[in-house]
């Protein structure tokens, strides 16, 4: 879990300078103080650990602002709740009723089971596991059903992202791409999406018809937060950005070079 949502200090000292950049330097520590709870003396001796930490910096008495550093550890806590958020509306199912494939012949008011199997969620009559619900209507093995009165946890594990480096046209492009580390690396029961033609004309080497040419990057967020495993072969000026996108989710990735003579990364 997150540390905010863990450590107390860490939670107040994320609110203080929420404040301070939400008010401006004028803001008034006794202000603060109203807004959080808690004494002024505890906001004083918060403000000065948090310029201390080079935090926030003094702008003369009584006037601060959130440093440089400051901003980043916000931005970095902000990231860290948005994940955890989306986790939990995946895996909180506190819904009023929710659609779900059949994992076998279920009859209406009949008890299920909830779990996440090939990226999709399953009805099943096994009820021991982590979330539960009860079946609305009737549904034969493979249909769609509707379940209501959920409680408890869809046990969900993400799923790994795996980004092939595709060597730049200027480079050589497919043609400088190891074929088989990318043999080795894919088949055709994977996700895989494709950024760049270089990227598309390796896959196309080896007889792979990528699924995603657009919108790979969100579709390979989408997958892994559904517990599927997604390959991206990727021109390599494109790979920057990628990660960033994934770390910003919190996602696992490997970053394996295709360029002959080139080994894992």
């Amino acid at each position: 879990m997150i540390e905010i949502l863990q450590n107390k200090n860490s939670a107040t000292r994320f609110q203080i300078l929420v404040e301070i950049a939400a008010s401006g330097p004028g803001i008034r520590q006794k202000s603060i103080a109203v807004k959080l709870g808690v004494t002024p003396q505890a906001i004083s001796d918060y403000i000065h650990q948090l310029m201390k930490d080079d935090l926030v910096v003094s702008e003369g008495r009584y006037h601060y602002r959130v440093s440089a550093k400051g901003v980043n550890w916000m931005l970095k806590v902000l990231r860290e709740l948005r994940s955890y958020a989306s986790l939990v509306e995946q895996a909180v199912t506190s819904i009023t009723v929710c659609a779900a494939v059949a994992e076998c012949d279920i009859n209406r008011g009949q008890a299920v089971g909830l779990k996440m199997k090939d990226g999709l969620l399953f009805a099943t009559s096994q009820t021991d596991g982590g979330a539960r619900g009860m079946a609305v209507s009737s549904a034969s093995q493979g249909e769609d059903i509707d379940v209501t009165d959920i409680e408890g946890l869809v046990e969900l594990v993400r799923g790994r992202i795996t980004i092939l480096q595709v060597p730049h046209i200027q480079k050589g492009g497919s043609r400088q791409v190891d074929v088989e580390l990318l043999q080795a690396r894919v088949t055709n029961s994977q996700q895989v999406g494709a950024i760049g033609i270089e990227a598309l004309i390796s896959l196309r080497r080896i007889g792979i018809e990528p699924r995603y040419l657009y919108g790979v990057t969100e579709a390979a967020i989408e997958a892994a937060k559904c517990g599927l495993s997604f390959i991206i072969a990727c021109t390599e000026d494109a790979i920057p950005g990628l990660i960033r996108r994934l770390q910003e989710d919190e996602l696992h990735y490997e970053l394996i070079d295709l360029r002959l003579n080139n080994s894992m990364v």
